[in-house]
């Protein structure tokens, strides 16, 4: 099928700093979507549609709006933890393609490292609040969010054999991204990581086990940090400053527990062939997978349910630094260095985008020399419990 190649992103801005003491949430995002404007040569007057987590002190729709002095003629504020700015993106490129805006803009600040905020150590449904119906049954019993993900590593290595040094290679492979990244390099100097520096599998195997069977360094950082990224019209992208990057495909799906479901599918296996077939390509065209790593596992079961492999072979199928930029079996995996080691602020979404952006511009530290598609998939919630999945097909101009 044809590529339709209504929507384009045109300004990418990701604030530099991972620790940054003494600011806000809604400066970040304010000086990001500035800064993401300038990229693409628009200015304030030229965004006509808002799309906001509710994220930051005074945020969302109506609250970013009167801050920024702009009238929207779209606002979107869609709320699915980590994913939701694939959904907003998508959400985007169909307005725009229905012409209810031209200009959207998509933003994200967040200060959990200033603000200390104990990400995944806590009960993903507010044990010893109040009950609701979506935390009936899980609730009661406490388990914390990290718990849910290391139940889902604990199953696939009994399922399908894999082990642990298999997982390892992920969290090898986005440390040595990492390290070509001068972001992240000081993200894990101001954040205290012990030894800045490529790791090896055995690296993290040694490293302290956090959740059974999930080790240190397979577990995602806690930063602050944001961003944000101009999506426009063809016709407006035509006339930016920045070659535009097309967004061709999009998917969106939901899962949750279910007495006969499996923990080891993600909702990837749904939202994936809706954006690959609307995109018109396959996993074996992608250059680059920018893939949600909130912990080794994740990327696992993600890469597998977008289709780089069957259900089950991902293990294998990660080993020897397949996913490293500079190796040609490709495809590159989460080339700035990921939640890993570059940086998690609590929904990392939107980096997904931004660094797909920069590869397919040529901008990108880890660069993989003509890289044309890219994938941005987001894992929203929390995978082995109620999660969401949003899948995004890039391709370069």
């Amino acid at each position: 099928m044809a590529q339709e190649r209504n929507a384009a992103i045109v300004g990418i801005h990701e604030y530099p700093l991972r620790l940054a003491p003494g600011v806000d949430a809604m400066q970040i995002k304010v000086e990001s979507i500035r800064a993401a404007l300038e990229d693409a040569g628009l200015g304030w007057g030229d965004i006509d549609g808002l799309y906001d987590t509710n994220d930051g002190a005074g945020g969302g729709g109506l609250g970013l709006a009167a801050y920024l002095g702009i009238r929207p003629t779209v606002i979107d504020t869609t709320q699915v933890g980590g994913s939701s700015y694939e959904f907003q993106a998508a959400h985007a490129m169909r307005d725009i393609a229905a012409g209810k805006c031209q200009v959207a803009v998509l933003s994200y600040g967040s200060t959990s490292a200033s603000g200390r905020v104990a990400i995944g150590t806590g009960s993903f449904r507010g044990f010893g609040g109040p009950a609701t119906a979506q935390g009936n049954m899980d609730s009661p019993y406490g388990a914390t969010l990290i718990a849910n993900y290391a139940l889902v590593a604990q199953r696939h290595m009994h399922q399908y054999g894999t082990t642990s040094e298999q997982l390892a290679e992920i969290s090898v492979a986005t440390r040595y991204h990492a390290m070509r990244n001068p972001e992240a390099v000081k993200a894990m100097t101001d954040l205290e990581f012990v030894g800045v520096n490529e790791i090896t599998v055995q690296d993290v195997m040694e490293s302290r086990i956090v959740t059974d069977p999930l080790h240190l360094l397979e577990c995602c950082m806690i930063s602050d940090g944001g961003g944000a990224l101009v999506i426009a019209s063809a016709e407006v992208a035509r006339n930016c400053r920045k070659s535009p990057v097309w967004i061709i495909g999009s998917g969106e799906a939901t899962k949750y527990l279910e007495n006969s479901g499996d923990i080891t599918i993600s909702a990837g296996a749904q939202s994936a062939p809706i954006a690959f077939g609307e995109a018109g390509v396959t996993p074996d065209d992608i250059d680059i997978a920018m893939i949600y790593d909130s912990f080794s596992i994740t990327v696992l079961t993600c890469l597998e349910d977008l289709g780089f492999c069957k259900k089950g072979e991902g293990g294998a199928w990660v080993e020897g630094g397949r996913l490293r930029f500079d190796n040609p079996g490709g495809p590159a995996l989460n080339t700035d260095g990921g939640g890993l080691s570059s940086n998690h602020p609590g929904m990392r979404g939107i980096f997904l985008l931004l660094e797909s952006a920069r590869q397919l511009r040529g901008e990108s530290n880890s660069q993989v020399p003509g890289a044309s598609l890219a994938v941005a998939h987001g894992n929203g919630g929390n995978l082995g419990n109620a999660h969401t999945g949003g899948t995004v097909i890039l391709a370069r101009d």
